[in-house]
């Protein structure tokens, strides 16, 4: 029986992310691009994470505050919003915007440069292209993915507090007492922790999709439709196995 291709590009993916990670702990990477790469997966994307944070904390109040204000629970508003952002929607959300920004342009980058054997070029000039081009972007989504979900978060939480007030005459003070008595300590670090593995989990297969690309310019935009499919599948799953060992 044949192995599926994507099987295989998975497989090489999780090779390369182990010797991306082998070569960060050694100290062996691209200093010159890591500070493009650390732009491109914070900078370059607060805003698309900043408009959404403010959406997804609106919404979540006009769909839940309302109903919670009819049942006399408007005081809990703040609580239940900060738990949901904190265990699962900031971590989760974010990642797929950074999917949908940062590793279609990694597994785009990368593929180009494969079939116009930019890498071969690399691997012949006696440079390791892992440790050139992976490295690098991996580093950037470790970095920047809990800051944008922090950021997600914050934002979130703001722009819920301000749509309860404006629509459902729930003071401030309310609110934020309730994300008090609501909120566990160690929801916010979990939280983070979500937010590296899934900026891992980015990094290694959009990087690993773009270095296995082969053919030519049509294969550049599957590749970068597979490693988008790919990601959101695994971080789904990872989320399923994190969220069951961080939090039940």
């Amino acid at each position: 029986m044949k192995t599926p291709r994507w099987l295989k590009r998975l497989g090489s993916s999780c090779i390369i992310g182990g010797q991306a990670v082998t070569s960060t702990t050694k100290g062996r990477f691209n200093k010159a691009d890591l500070i493009d790469q650390l732009m491109e997966a914070g900078p370059a994307s607060f805003l698309i994470v900043l408009i959404t944070g403010v959406s997804a904390g609106t919404v979540f109040n006009i769909q839940v505050a309302a109903e919670l204000s009819r049942q006399g629970l408007g005081s809990e508003v703040g609580g239940l919003l900060a738990i949901g952002l904190a265990r699962e929607i900031a971590p989760l959300l974010t990642a797929t915007l950074l999917t949908g920004k940062v590793a279609t342009a990694y597994a785009a980058q990368l593929g180009t440069m494969k079939v116009t054997e930019q890498i071969d070029a690399i691997t012949m000039l006696k440079t390791d292209p892992v440790e050139y081009l992976v490295v690098p972007r991996l580093i950037a989504m470790v970095v920047m993915a809990p800051l944008q979900c922090l950021l997600f978060f914050s934002v979130a939480l703001w722009s819920g507090q301000v749509s309860s007030t404006a629509f459902y005459s729930i003071p401030p003070n309310v609110f934020w007492n309730s994300v008090k008595e609501w909120i566990v300590l160690t929801d916010l670090p979990f939280m983070l922790i979500k937010a590296v593995v899934f900026g891992l989990q980015i990094a290694v297969i959009a990087c690993g999709w773009g270095l296995t690309t082969r053919g030519g310019a049509k294969e550049v935009g599957t590749s970068t439709t597979g490693a988008v499919v790919m990601t959101l599948l695994t971080v789904s799953l990872m989320d399923v196995v994190l969220t069951k060992v961080l939090f039940s």
